[in-house]
């Protein structure tokens, strides 16, 4: 076998080829896998929550930062295997080539992203009720706080587009991914589109199934030792509610993301090395 990195045109016939694979797999495999990627996709949120905390650093320094930080929930989902709903929006690849339904891709998507839901909102819950938001004199908290109530304020049309350029680079690290030969060569690829959408401050619908939970978990059960010790109060974060985080981030959020994988990564690339095979049956 070729140690080269896969050429686009070969990693086009893998994607649908996984496509196929994801659409017809078990529905209980695919909603354990699905709350694996939650969880995972929440470790790496946790992750670049905890060292951008505390205004120590600049805007550029911060945003970096966090991205890199960040791209640790893509390497676990990928490198031990789980199901992640914005990744599996590829799966269109297979749609249009006639070897899938589209109940089959509706199937995927709704377990998965339930399963999604469930990972990222239980590891919410476990990190909250270990205090870790503590940390730091509440400086953890704090910035948990400040991001839930920034994604929260999203007006809709923005957060459409938000989502839709977070998932052209989410799909577009999972597709270097696919020519990937070895775990480094695909720890590698992750890391700079992540980083980007991160840094760029674009929307991941399954992050923020943790950070904007977590940070209506801290507004509403933090202790009195986390208000006394950062003098802020919850009152601050009038807009940081349940409603508005459905409403303002999530649904506008998915449609991005499904918009940016489907249609802008994956049919784009069908077109170009997929197509012509369609039409030749």
């Amino acid at each position: 076998m070729s140690v080269d990195a896969l050429m686009p045109a070969d990693v086009a016939k893998k994607a649908e080829a996984l496509g196929v694979a994801k659409a017809t797999a078990p529905a209980i495999k695919l909603l354990v896998l699905g709350v694996l990627a939650g969880a995972f996709i929440a470790l790496g949120a946790l992750f670049a929550t905890t060292v951008t905390a505390g205004g120590g650093l600049g805007f550029a320094e911060g945003r970096l930062l966090g991205g890199v930080t960040f791209s640790l929930g893509l390497v676990l989902v990928v490198l031990a295997g789980a199901e992640l709903f914005t990744g599996n929006n590829l799966i269109v690849m297979a749609l249009a080539s006639g070897r899938i339904t589209v109940a089959q891709v509706l199937r995927n998507w709704v377990i998965v992203y339930v399963g999604n839901f469930v990972g990222a909102i239980g590891t919410a819950a476990i990190v909250f009720a270990s205090e870790q938001y503590l940390q730091g004199g509440g400086d953890v908290g704090l910035r948990m706080l400040a991001i839930g109530a920034a994604k929260t304020d999203l007006e809709f049309l923005p957060a459409v587009a938000l989502g839709v350029m977070c998932n052209v680079l989410v799909c577009l690290a999972v597709w270097l991914c696919m020519s990937a030969r070895s775990a480094a060569d695909k720890v590698l690829v992750i890391v700079l589109p992540i980083t980007a959408f991160v840094a760029a401050g674009f929307e991941h619908c399954v992050a923020n199934m943790y950070f904007i939970p977590k940070a209506l978990f801290v507004k509403m059960w933090a202790t009195d030792e986390f208000w006394q010790s950062t003098g802020a109060s919850a009152s601050q974060y009038g807009h940081l509610t349940w409603s508005r985080f459905f409403v303002n981030n999530l649904v506008p959020v998915t449609l991005g993301n499904i918009i940016g994988g489907s249609l802008l990564v994956g049919l784009v690339y069908w077109f170009v090395y997929l197509r012509q095979e369609r039409t030749s049956r």
